[in-house]
């Protein structure tokens, strides 16, 4: 199995810690976040890995020299501009279409550099398999300003893009459930064949098309998993107590 770490990010929350690095080499217990990002993967067996970078992105290949690639087959997609989530997928997507075997026959995850969890990935993956679905994504019911709708068989409606905003709906349903993401995906490779957006584009705004013409894009709720966003310096210094007292490991 395959995996893409996003941290092509300028990582302005994280200022002024990113004034002179990429975020994906911000620290959190003496570990930079792409570390323990990587290692987390290679609990799971993952071992061929492409990472995006934009931000001191010379600085990010250097630490994968330095590090012989914490022993993984590591390529880095470097992004001369920042395409968001569904356009560095998109140009890194030969990394993925390049497996032998049908389009579609083994999903990759995709992973935000930012968020540290206990989430079971292989749990994930295996629901994703169970329910053939086209991407699946790990969410929560927690506060958040932008959420997924999603209907009673865990199907993908729309999205509310702000507290105040009317829902954008792309599927009827009866009964809806509004869900915060967290930033890790599974995907089938047949989904990187199905992206007619071009340039800088959001993998959502995929999500959402696809879903609207009858895909299957689902919701694995996380909810009793460890979750953190490590966006701003407060969430760093939390994560480093979580990391303390063993709430999480990295």
């Amino acid at each position: 199995m395959r995996a893409m770490v996003l941290a092509a990010g300028l990582g302005t929350r994280l200022r002024p810690l990113t004034d002179d690095r990429p975020k994906a080499l911000v620290e959190v217990g003496g570990r930079t976040l792409l570390e323990i990002t990587l290692s987390r993967l290679r609990v799971y067996g993952i071992h061929d890995v492409i990472v995006n970078a934009h931000h001191f992105a010379d600085k990010v290949i250097s630490f994968l020299a330095e590090h012989e690639n914490f022993g993984m087959h590591i390529e880095v997609s470097r992004e001369d501009m920042l395409l968001d989530t569904g356009g560095g997928l998109k140009k890194a997507s030969w990394f993925f279409l390049e497996q032998s075997g049908p389009a579609g026959a083994e999903p990759f995850l995709l992973h935000n550099v930012d968020v540290v969890s206990t989430i079971d990935l292989q749990r994930m993956v295996q629901f994703h398999r169970d329910n053939k679905a086209l991407a699946t994504l790990a969410v929560q019911h927690r506060d958040s300003s932008r959420r997924l709708v999603f209907d009673e068989h865990h199907q993908l409606c729309g999205r509310r893009a702000s507290r105040e905003a009317k829902p954008e709906i792309v599927r009827t349903a009866p009964d809806t459930d509004a869900l915060a993401f967290s930033g890790i995906h599974v995907i089938s490779p047949r989904l990187l064949t199905l992206m007619k957006e071009e340039g800088i584009f959001s993998i959502i705004d995929t999500y959402l098309r696809l879903a609207g013409i009858g895909e299957k894009i689902l919701a694995f709720c996380t909810d009793d998993y460890y979750w953190r966003d490590l966006g701003k310096p407060a969430d760093l210094q939390q994560a480093a107590r979580d990391l303390e007292q063993g709430i999480f490991s990295a």
